[in-house]
């Protein structure tokens, strides 16, 4: 079928693929309310259930779909929706599969793996100044639809949401939220610079992550006795981010949670490891002002699009040479401003 001939006036029905992680499916949410916004339109969207909740909270999201371990147990119910067209915001071989068996039109957007390949492997820096949510877009440029401009959006259960006062004694946008874990080594900020960057802020700090940052959250509220919250392996995902939405600011390797961040238009201070905002993956359309922590002129950086579990040359200078001072200053002159 040709894709292009698709008018979105008579479409009825659309299909978002986007399987993981929690970043990318909030960098997914600028396509679904554009595509709210351009009709009658019934949006489905199929993920993996490890990250279902977050389109399940989206009200413009009429149905999701879970993939437990197979595309295979899910297939038959999305086939019996026929839908008139599919956005495919993951791009791979297992999506490509969900597009082939379903048989409808459909398109997907430019991932770029050559080019990230020569940026990670070869150093060559030939990536676009381009974000992927920009790039999501030129799957729905079909339909007919184009970018509205108004950022990223999430949304949090009612009965997650965090009443700081209550929970920390401390009022809204007055502490900072340290967000401690990330999926792989490579983007965590190691504890003795979580240490030193604690010791340099001037306002209490909620430190976010998940149950393996618990020993990394207690040590740093040992550290800093009524100033440091651990939060860490406490919070579900939506009670993390109700704590990030009523923060002053927002200290964060390159993590889901930046990008939920970004979504409450939060000052945000980005802490690079072996990632880097070249890769198209930095807070998108922030009207508040965001800090990029970086380590320049290391030859290893970036070793990975994604991450590792361990730093493939040894040194993690990536993060063992952030400027704590730096990060520090920064926050505090924006918390106070």
């Amino acid at each position: 079928m040709n894709y292009l001939c698709a008018k979105i006036q008579v479409l009825k029905k659309i299909l978002i693929i986007r399987f993981s992680s929690i970043g990318d499916i909030v960098l997914t949410s600028p396509v679904v309310r554009c595509i709210r916004q351009s009709g009658d339109v019934e949006i489905h969207f199929l993920t993996k259930t490890a990250f279902a909740s977050i389109a399940e909270n989206n009200p413009l999201i009429d149905r999701v779909h879970r993939m437990e371990h197979s595309i295979d147990e899910c297939l038959p119910a999305l086939q019996q929706e026929q839908f008139d067209f599919v956005v495919d915001l993951q791009n791979n071989l297992r999506s490509f599969r969900v597009r082939k068996k379903l048989d409808r039109p459909s398109s997907t957007f430019p991932k770029l793996n050559v080019r990230k390949w020569l940026y990670v492997n070869l150093k060559r820096d030939v990536m676009p100044k381009t974000h992927i949510v920009d790039r999501y877009f030129k799957a729905v440029e079909p339909l007919g639809i184009s970018n509205d401009g108004q950022g990223l959006d999430f949304f949090i259960s009612v009965k997650d949401r965090v009443v700081p006062e209550l929970t920390f004694g401390w009022p809204k946008e007055h502490y900072i939220a340290l967000v401690v874990g990330a999926a792989h080594f490579t983007k965590r900020i190691p504890l003795q610079k979580l240490m030193e960057i604690c010791e340099r802020i001037h306002m209490p700090i909620v430190a976010l992550g998940g149950k393996d940052d618990a020993l990394v959250g207690e040590r740093l509220a040992a550290a800093f006795p009524g100033k440091v919250h651990n939060a860490c392996g406490k919070c579900t995902l939506d009670q993390s981010a109700s704590v990030i939405k009523h923060a002053k600011h927002v200290i964060t390797p390159d993590t889901g949670l930046m990008h939920i961040a970004a979504a409450f238009q939060r000052p945000i201070t980005v802490v690079w490891g072996n990632t880097t905002p070249q890769l198209g993956m930095y807070p998108y359309q922030t009207e508040t002002p965001w800090t990029s922590a970086e380590v320049k002129d290391l030859g290893c950086r970036p070793c990975s699009k994604i991450g590792f579990n361990r730093c493939p040359k040894g040194h993690f200078k990536c993060m063992n040479l952030q400027d704590a001072q730096s990060i520090a200053a920064s926050i505090d002159s924006q918390a106070i401003s």
